[in-house]
């Protein structure tokens, strides 16, 4: 029986000891994507349209046009509901 706690030991030892690298290695990219972000400000770029960009590039084109076309019918629907109030005011 100890034989097998072992085994079983070794092997949760050796998940546990991978995911640790992993976070490890998250962590690391993490930093790195960091300071990517802070030299791109540091050299004027705006960030959150930086990260705007990534997001859209990780869409597809179906993804991307579905998107499109839903903030622009919301645009719309909320410009028209502005309307409607100033023109019964008047």
């Amino acid at each position: 029986m100890s034989d097998v706690v072992g085994i079983a030991g070794d092997r949760i030892r050796s998940f546990v000891e991978r995911i640790e690298q992993i976070e490890t290695e998250l962590k690391e990219l993490t930093e790195a994507k960091k300071e990517i972000f802070s030299e791109a400000k540091g050299e004027g770029f705006d960030v959150k349209v930086l990260k705007e960009i990534i997001k859209l590039r990780k869409q597809d084109q179906e993804e991307r046009d579905e998107h499109d076309t839903l903030l622009d019918v919301y645009m719309r629907a909320m410009d028209e509901t502005a309307a409607i109030p100033a023109a019964q005011a008047a």
